[in-house]
């Protein structure tokens, strides 16, 4: 191990998974609202935009992200935290997916 990668203490770590899970539980609770107006208020429409799909599928890519620079911290609670996060992203990009291409 080197010097200069010393790993942070467990507190720091747990306090900032607990962070980001709070974080985490509002961006979902916010996205199943959007999911359940959009798939609701629907119109069939011709095509969906680009841009869109970037965002729905970009939300598990940023978490994924995060998940391995907390990892590559040596913050295994948070890196945890931020993986569970990134599975329920995907689980909702696919949902979103479902409800644009139905």
């Amino acid at each position: 191990m080197s010097a200069g990668r010393k790993r942070p203490s467990r507190l720091i770590d747990v306090a900032v998974a607990l962070l980001l899970l709070i974080a985490d539980v509002i961006i979902l609770v916010v996205a199943v609202v959007l999911l359940l107006a959009v798939g609701v208020g629907r119109a069939h429409t011709s095509g969906t935009p680009v841009l869109m799909w970037f965002v729905i599928w970009g939300g598990p890519a940023v978490a994924a992200a995060g998940a391995v620079v907390h990892a590559r911290l040596r913050m295994p609670v948070t890196a945890v935290v931020q993986g569970l996060f990134t599975l329920a992203c995907t689980v909702l990009a696919i949902a979103w997916t479902r409800v644009l291409l139905s």
